[in-house]
């Protein structure tokens, strides 16, 4: 009698985990996708009727740090995650011994060079100083968007990875000013151009497209190395919901959607 009763729990736990898709078992045509809550779950919201044309149902889950979105992909808990960039994903494998592939890349949030005590790059003199984050990943960041616009030149080869000492050639004699990213735009009154990324020049007000004299192109390394893709454990980038999400970020509709709602801080990457 008794075993006939843990039977029947078990069965009736194991039918609601099918109906609820806990364990990751979920309903055919449910697509679960963590993310982080701007921009990505706000993108996500907008691709929901474009899913569900296609009869899928997308089901987004916000969270607010870097690490789970990563671990309940991996344990299949959910299909994909939305909040990272590939040298993120990378650093992630590497460490945690996850497998964690890119599905496709949707968008990418651009550095900018923004005016100080000067509004146009056409004014710089020698001697003028431009402030830049002093981390790694950022400074190189800030380094090539300044070689892009004609204000120096790095050593060849040596891309994101770059520092003030990897200057070549500096016609203007610029002084690069290190600093903390988010104090950046603190010395805005001090210097001629402070170059910023994008979270940081959003909170402190500024705009890319009203704002920037100069900001990264969608075919720039910095572009195609940072864009923010779909993550999806190994052997699924393939599948068919998948597949389809991928597509539906990438459709006309949410481009004009992104275009349109983040004033240039966020924007679409083409291949």
């Amino acid at each position: 009698m008794k075993k006939r009763v843990i039977v029947s729990v078990v069965a009736a736990v194991l039918a609601l985990s099918a109906l609820t898709g806990c364990g990751g078992k979920k309903e055919d045509g449910v697509i679960t996708v963590a993310a982080s809550a701007t921009p990505h779950a706000e993108i996500l919201e907008q691709v929901k009727p474009i899913l569900e044309e296609q009869g899928y149902t997308l089901e987004v889950t916000v969270f607010n740090d870097y690490v789970q979105p990563n671990q309940v992909v991996e344990s299949g808990e959910y299909d994909a995650n939305y909040f990272q960039h590939i040298p993120y994903l990378d650093s992630f494998n590497e460490e945690q011994g996850t497998h964690l592939v890119n599905a496709g890349g949707i968008h990418y949030e651009p550095f900018g060079i923004y005016p100080g005590t000067k509004a146009s790059l056409s004014d710089i003199a020698e001697g003028d100083t431009i402030a830049v984050p002093n981390d790694t990943t950022n400074e190189a960041r800030a380094l090539l968007l300044l070689q892009d616009n004609g204000i120096l030149t790095l050593k060849d080869g040596v891309g994101l990875e770059a520092t003030v000492r990897d200057i070549e050639e500096n016609p203007y004699n610029v002084e690069i000013q290190e600093l903390e990213a988010a104090q950046v735009p603190r010395v805005k009154d001090e210097v001629a151009f402070m170059v910023l990324n994008g979270n940081y020049a959003m909170e402190a007000g500024f705009s890319v497209a009203k704002d920037a004299v100069a900001y990264e192109l969608s075919d720039s390394e910095a572009a195609k190395t940072y864009v923010n893709v779909i993550a999806v454990k190994e052997g699924n980038e393939n599948n068919e919901g998948i597949k389809a999400l991928v597509a539906a970020l990438k459709s006309d509709t949410i481009k004009e959607y992104i275009n349109n709602t983040y004033d240039g801080g966020v924007i679409p990457f083409t291949e």
